[in-house]
């Protein structure tokens, strides 16, 4: 089963005002360049509800549960990238602390039980 990198492309970031593109779709175009990694599907959504935390990006799965993290750019294409393939590998998405990259350590927004 693949882990889905949902990234919101509304996002304004942390921008007074309105930029075009923005800069979730930025961050979006950011991590298309790069190859994904395997057990990966990137997926550009229109809002996170993560408004006020900058540009915002999921992982889910079924079974596994999802993360939310915020204030995010283009510049952290690598990190995501590198945090989505190590849920990816788990099973459960539960990837250990010290493994994850610095960005998923301390801008975790939300963290949702699988659906069963």
């Amino acid at each position: 089963m693949r882990a889905i990198l949902h990234v919101c492309t509304t996002c304004r970031g942390v921008a007074a005002e309105p930029v075009e593109p923005r800069p979730g779709t930025r961050l979006h175009q950011a991590l298309e360049t790069g190859p994904l990694p395997d057990g990966v599907e990137l997926r550009a959504v229109e809002c996170l509800s993560a408004c006020s935390q900058g540009c915002s990006v999921a992982l889910s799965a079924p079974g596994k549960w999802t993360y939310v993290y915020g204030r995010l750019g283009p510049e952290d294409a690598d990190d995501i990238l590198t945090g989505a393939a190590a849920y990816a590998a788990t099973a459960d998405g539960l990837v250990p602390w010290r493994e994850r990259p610095t960005i998923f350590r301390k801008q975790s927004l939300a963290r949702v039980p699988p659906q069963e």
